[in-house]
């Protein structure tokens, strides 16, 4: 691990003005960044440590939604008697992802930022364009199993690992985000990006801005569901997944960033039976070769879930 300094933020506006010096990072329960800075992928000069920053609270919005500090531990999330209530994909998403060790520490912030688990983004032997842009995607001719199915380009076809933004997605949120021009929001959907040309820039945020909560619009009528597959319990990162909440329908492990199956949705509401609507969605997909049993895969987990959700709605 390469040497940084480090400092412990006492407000977010300190936070964001520490956060404008080249090289600096915002850290909060670590459990990506420190695993990436230990294998030297990612080298911040300085460290600006925001987890005990007033930014966990998870409160109720005048309209009926739900607002949840960037600071609240994933734990947190899951456990909470309102989310569980009105918002359980979010619940059933945050414990599929992760140990129960890894939940207790990695906040919600941090959680949406996490970057790929693509093998080859872990491996500094071998060439990645998320890792060091220009230098190729190993994974295109090599072990692309977990490869994208949606949204790829010949420079970056690893996929968004985070379950809870998959539900984020489907429940139609948005992050509240502080930087050095003021307060905004962006819409879940937003925040992250395509690989396109630049993979390496992974989200739409601007330098030294800070996620300080996410926002959750009221419920949507009808069930809600989150079904994963991995090839094992545990300890093994996701195949693929698939969040329903109402009419709404999010994918997971598919693509650079969580999937909103906007086909899938529009032909759900034209009548179409689950298996049609998915199969809607999936005549954008492309594979690989090692990865084309996702598509198929997918088929089947999606149309479960949401007949699921319509069962649960009823």
């Amino acid at each position: 691990m390469k040497a940084f300094t480090y400092e412990r933020a006492t407000s977010v506006e300190g936070a964001v003005t520490a956060a404008q010096a080249p090289g600096a990072r915002f850290i909060a329960g670590g459990t990506n960044l420190l695993d990436l800075m230990k294998l030297e992928i990612e080298t911040p000069t300085h460290l600006i440590d925001v987890g005990r920053l007033p930014m966990a609270e998870i409160v109720e919005t005048p309209d009926g939604g739900l607002r949840i500090g960037a600071s609240a531990s994933n734990t947190a999330v899951a456990s909470n008697a309102t989310v569980r209530a009105r918002y359980p994909v979010l619940s059933e998403a945050i414990v599929a992802g992760g140990s129960p060790q890894l939940r207790n520490k990695a906040s919600v912030g941090g959680n949406l930022l996490q970057r790929t688990r693509c093998a080859y983004f872990y491996d500094t032997s071998k060439p990645c364009n998320k890792r060091a842009p220009g230098s190729g995607c190993g994974a295109l001719e090599g072990l692309n199993r977990n490869a994208a199915i949606f949204g790829a380009s010949h420079a970056c076809i690893a996929t968004h690992t985070s379950d809870m933004a998959v539900a984020l997605a489907a429940l139609g949120a948005s992050v509240e985000v502080v930087g050095a021009g003021g307060t905004h929001s962006i819409p879940l959907l937003e925040l992250h990006r395509l690989p396109g040309e630049t993979p390496h820039i992974e989200t739409h945020l601007a330098g030294g801005e800070l996620i300080t909560a996410v926002v959750l619009p009221p419920p949507p009528k009808g069930g809600q569901t989150y079904r994963k597959v991995r090839d094992r319990a545990s300890y093994a990162g996701g195949l693929a997944s698939v969040a329903v909440a109402g009419g709404q329908v999010a994918l997971g492990m598919v693509a650079h960033k969580p999937w909103r199956a906007a086909e899938a949705e529009g032909a759900l509401a034209s009548g179409a039976s689950p298996a049609e609507a998915i199969g809607k969605e999936l005549a954008g997909a492309s594979s690989l070769g090692r990865n084309d049993f996702k598509i198929p895969l997918v088929a089947r987990l999606a149309a479960a879930a949401i007949t699921e959700a319509k069962e649960q709605g009823q």
